[in-house]
């Protein structure tokens, strides 16, 4: 009981610190911003939430890079990449999903069925994005090197319009674009990223954010895992939300949730040393100029994101 008395009133410190802030919060394709309101999460803030919209991970980190935002959630790869040029900011929650929404599709009357076939085609891609990672781990393994394929980077509207014309013989993105194309469009997945160390997501936190919002963005991160559980247990009201706040299939947005899984996991010893190899294998391609510890890119203070408040 007394563990219990403190932990509540911790909690009501931390909510009292976090009154009157303004959190300025970068959201891909509404996920977020979807998912805590259809779990209620979004109900009794002592902060505000300013939302901004992006269509992928790179144009979100630009922005948290001038500061026009103070954190949102983005895949590990391009986190590593925008941290190796000096972004200045650092992960503060990890979520873990399965991979088969990462993948490289192709329209589903290519004549490429296999890796292999990849060899001298055009291939889009986000640079530094988790496609970008895919596409260099996926030749890495089938033997092939970079300068087999040709990369076309491209953001993903871009590079679905690219595809659908032909400009580009594959597309490596993530859902929802995969679902959405699976399902729109009948493609076809000729490598996904099971198996690789890129399956995290992070929400990233602006080293000012971190300093003088601690409050907010300990409540915001425990709000967002808590969320999370809740979806693993309703994914169809949840794309029914989410399908409604972004004018997208409720259809895309099960396949999503279904394959995904979403759920929080602790930045541990082990979960560093998964992601050192995103760096190492960046660095060897020459996406980054040199490898780097990426122990110093994540702050463990924030590790505390199970429904209960307590920590890992």
């Amino acid at each position: 009981m007394r563990w219990v008395a403190i932990t509540v009133a911790l909690a009501c410190t931390a909510m009292h610190a976090a009154s009157g802030v303004t959190l300025r919060v970068g959201d891909q394709k509404g996920g977020n911003q979807s998912l805590l309101n259809a779990s209620g999460e979004l109900a009794g803030l002592p902060y505000r939430i300013e939302w901004s919209e992006f269509p992928a991970a790179a144009p979100l980190l630009e922005a948290l890079n001038a500061g026009a935002i103070d954190g949102g959630y983005v895949g590990d790869a391009p986190f590593l990449f925008a941290y190796a040029t000096g972004v200045p900011a650092r992960v503060i929650s990890v979520v873990r999903q399965n991979s088969d929404g990462l993948a490289i599709v192709v329209p589903a009357k290519s004549p490429i069925q296999k890796v292999a076939d990849l060899k001298g085609r055009r291939i889009g891609t986000g640079r530094g994005s988790i496609g970008h990672y895919l596409v260099l781990a996926t030749l890495a393994k089938a033997g092939l090197r970079v300068e087999d394929v040709n990369l076309v980077f491209l953001g993903p509207i871009d590079a679905r319009a690219a595809l659908t014309s032909g400009a580009i013989d594959a597309w490596a993105t993530w859902d929802p674009y995969t679902s959405m194309l699976e399902l729109a469009d009948g493609a076809r997945r000729v490598a996904d990223g099971n198996g690789f160390p890129s399956n995290k997501s992070y929400l990233v936190a602006g080293l000012g954010a971190i300093r003088d919002k601690r409050a907010a963005l300990t409540d915001f991160a425990r709000r967002l895992n808590r969320a999370r559980q809740w979806a693993l247990q309703h994914p169809d009201q949840y794309a029914d939300v989410w399908a409604k706040s972004t004018g997208n299939s409720p259809a895309v947005a099960r396949r999503w949730f279904a394959r995904a899984q979403i759920h929080g996991v602790p930045i541990d010893d082990a979960l560093v040393a998964d992601q050192q190899s995103i760096v190492d294998l960046y660095a060897k391609a020459g996406v980054i100029n040199k490898g780097f510890s990426v122990s110093q890119a994540f702050d463990r203070s924030f590790n505390i994101a199970d429904a209960g408040g307590k920590a890992w």
